[in-house]
């Protein structure tokens, strides 16, 4: 292939992402995009032609990136540490991208990215919160926790997102949605009447999820203090604000608040509501082609990992209930 053009890789980002956005990607998958070739601009230091860029130096990139304490992204303060292999990974997929659309558009003969292995990401523990988690950090949303004031004590006062906060919770717990998917609903992807919430996923695929009495119930409850809330209009408001939709940022912060005042061991994690809502989800009857389905998931490599802690649960059950063992025959 003859290239139509020699361009910098600073002008095929350019280009990438005029694209993309002409295609009406996600803010969050713009934002992964920004940030990977971010990563890469400042690992070159001078912008460099696409024709300069060798399999070798995207080599040297990926191991930088591992090896190497780089600055957290976002407004929360966080200490800057070597990128996961799981950040590492999508960060090779974003190049990944880039070059496919040069060489589709023409700007680059070869695909030098596909020369360079994928990073294989380490595979985390699955940890599900447990039914008392769960209780708890509802029981810590409408109230403050107890304290002391002019030699009272045990004073508590309601909080003002205690409604929003609990709707939240039991909407997660109870359709497995990503944090990126709450946080971009609108009033109007909620449907009370019919128990389901319309969630754009990763490729905006469009997913309908449904949901339970009492989540409809609290979302009912919170919708009651926004009786003039139009449909286009953010689902769940940040804190003092009357127009602006609560960001991931702001929601993982608000978990770990709960988690936190609630007294849960493991740490406040949004994806964990996502894993507990899977594995019970399981664990009650459901089957893993449903599961793939609401969870949004493109293979079932993630729906089997469930499936192995249901499975674990099964022969644990088996193994303190066993007639043949219990009865020494």
């Amino acid at each position: 292939m003859v290239c139509k053009l020699r361009i910098t890789f600073s002008q095929a980002v350019d280009g990438f992402m005029l694209e993309k956005q002409a295609q009406q990607r996600s803010r969050h998958t713009l934002g992964d995009y920004s940030n990977s070739f971010r990563h890469f601009a400042q690992y070159l230091e001078e912008d460099a032609y696409l024709d300069e860029i060798t399999p070798q130096v995207i080599r040297r990139f990926l191991k930088y990136l591992g090896e190497t304490p780089i600055a957290a992204a976002g407004a929360a303060p966080r200490p800057a540490a070597p990128l996961s292999k799981k950040s590492i990974l999508n960060v090779h997929t974003a190049l990944s991208s880039l070059w496919s659309w040069a060489v589709r558009e023409g700007y680059a003969e070869r695909h030098v990215v596909r020369q360079v292995p994928r990073p294989r990401p380490e595979k985390r523990a699955i940890v599900p919160y447990t039914r008392q988690d769960v209780k708890a950090m509802l029981g810590v949303c409408e109230e403050s926790l107890p304290y002391t004031r002019a030699g009272q004590e045990g004073i508590t006062h309601s909080r003002a997102t205690g409604l929003r906060d609990e709707a939240i919770v039991r909407l997660l717990l109870d359709t497995g949605m990503r944090a990126s998917e709450l946080c971009r609903l609108t009033v109007g992807d909620v449907d009370l009447a019919n128990q389901r919430a319309k969630v754009f996923g990763k490729g905006a695929r469009e997913r309908l999820l449904p949901f339970g009495r009492r989540t409809v119930k609290a979302l009912w409850r919170y919708l009651v203090t926004r009786p003039d809330a139009a449909g286009e209009e953010p689902l769940f408001l940040a804190y003092g604000e009357e127009d602006v939709g609560m960001t991931r940022d702001g929601l993982r912060k608000l978990m770990a608040r709960l988690a936190r005042r609630a007294g849960v061991a493991t740490k406040g994690n949004v994806h964990r509501f996502r894993h507990t809502f899977a594995v019970n989800f399981l664990r009650n009857g459901g089957d893993a082609y449903t599961l793939q389905m609401l969870l949004g998931h493109s293979t079932m490599d993630m729906v089997r990992r469930y499936l192995a802690i249901v499975q674990a649960d099964v022969e644990n059950v088996h193994k303190r209930a066993s007639p043949v063992d219990n009865w020494r025959l």
